[in-house]
């Protein structure tokens, strides 16, 4: 543990304390010398404590959430009473180590141990310590402390602090919370509570917190998941409408029969279970989906829509069985689940421009710009679905508007390779 240049014990006045046995004599700290020795580093120690959470908050810039850096300096009111409280828990020459403090505030559990690798990684560690009481007694919270040695480069630059180290405390939002009332209620309290009614109140905060942060926690792994297994859904679907489409525009063979993606030994088995949440089936269908197993995702997708959850979802539902029909070829059913989405869901663009997309499979390019031109009507600033919708009005002919849309598409997505492609087509189509 690292002394401060306040644990200097030779600066005590003598005051007689009588006993029944003999009389001894105390020595108590002068006050008036501490502040003394608090108030010449005042200046450096806020300038210290200001650069270290700059650092701090870059070093944390990695991090999948945003964590919330502060800094504090403890007053000297503060810094005294703490010394007088170590004092006379029988420590004779107490440390105060948490003069100079900065506070990491992390959504989720998680971000925690990731924080805590960062600043070991990019400060010189002291001491650690995980603090979490479980007794009735200290009414404690989970926090996670570490001691840091402060740059040297900054006290070059900033001057001495009268102490080099700096603690810093990394918790969840709710470990803060709870942090925060139970230094009010108890720690600068004169009493602490007793009865126990009032223990078993505050055991029970303490756990519903502690709950609530893994119910968090495990939401937040289970978005990860589901947005993995979206991207690599959505990197499959527009393959597949690559391959679908711009063949027609690029290829000599254009009547070129799109082929159905060989499922013969696709385990088709259902993993569904009776227990099983929305959630689980949705994960489940979608890790089916993105190992090309197409039918076990179209059946998982249904037992979801057995389930008869609301419009949003059921639209959403629809809207993912249709992409895995399109993707094993089934058109009509696609179709269909297309149809059923935006009927849910009158603003979901992206189910009538996935229909768009499998008229211009199909080939009914009419049908197709209406599907494109209805999706760009609720949402306008759709790249891609510009892009479709030129290509399918190359195909009936209509360059100059084709032209339109390729260019307003290349507007929202310059770095489009295949729009540039196309538009070169268009020129050349239009002689320009």
């Amino acid at each position: 543990m690292i002394k401060t240049n306040f644990n200097n014990t030779s600066k005590f006045s003598p005051s007689i304390v009588e006993s029944t046995e003999q009389s001894t004599i105390a020595f108590l700290p002068e006050k008036n010398f501490y502040k003394i020795e608090y108030e010449k580093y005042e200046k450096s120690r806020q300038l210290i404590v200001n650069d270290i959470k700059e650092r701090i908050e870059q070093i944390l810039l990695p991090l999948n959430s945003n964590a919330v850096v502060s800094a504090r300096i403890k007053n000297f009111e503060s810094f005294f009473f703490k010394h007088i409280r170590l004092l006379k828990a029988g420590d004779n020459t107490p440390k105060i180590t948490d003069l100079l403090g900065i506070r990491i505030i992390c959504p989720f559990i998680e971000d925690i141990s990731a924080a805590e690798q960062l600043i070991n990684k990019n400060f010189k560690v002291k001491e650690k310590e995980k603090k979490g009481h479980a007794t009735f007694k200290e009414f404690g919270y989970e926090s996670t402390h570490i001691l840091i040695k402060i740059p040297d480069e900054i006290t070059e630059e900033r001057g001495e602090a009268g102490i080099d180290i700096v603690e810093i405390q990394i918790r969840t939002i709710l470990q803060d919370a709870w942090a925060e009332v139970e230094h009010e209620l108890v720690y600068k309290a004169e009493f602490s509570p007793f009865d126990e009614p009032m223990k078993r109140k505050l055991a029970a905060v303490n756990a519903s917190l502690s709950l609530a942060d893994i119910i968090f926690q495990e939401i937040r792994s289970y978005q990860r998941k589901y947005s993995k297994e979206m991207d690599k859904r959505r990197e499959s679907f527009f393959q597949k409408i690559e391959e679908s489409t711009d063949k027609l525009l690029f290829s000599e063979e254009q009547n070129e029969k799109i082929g159905i993606p060989d499922i013969s030994n696709i385990n088709n088995i259902s993993v569904y279970s009776e227990n099983a949440s929305i959630d689980d089936l949705l994960v489940n269908a979608l890790s089916a989906h993105n190992q090309n197993r197409f039918n076990d995702a179209i059946n998982q997708y249904s037992k979801i829509l057995e389930l008869k959850p609301d419009n949003t979802i059921c639209s959403l539902i629809y809207k993912h069985r249709g992409m895995a029909n399109f993707a094993c070829s089934c058109y009509n059913e696609a179709i269909d689940d297309f149809n059923n989405a935006f009927a849910l869901d009158n603003k979901s663009y992206k189910a009538v421009y996935y229909r768009g997309v499998v008229h211009s499979v199909l080939k009914i390019f009419s049908s197709a710009i209406d599907d494109y031109t209805l999706s760009l009507s609720i949402n306008p600033y759709q790249s891609f679905c510009l892009f479709r919708r030129a290509q399918a009005y190359y195909h009936i002919g209509d360059y100059p508007q084709a032209l339109s849309d390729c260019e307003n598409s290349l507007a929202l997505e310059p770095g489009n390779k295949s729009a540039v492609k196309f538009r070169d087509l268009l020129h050349e189509k239009l002689k320009m």
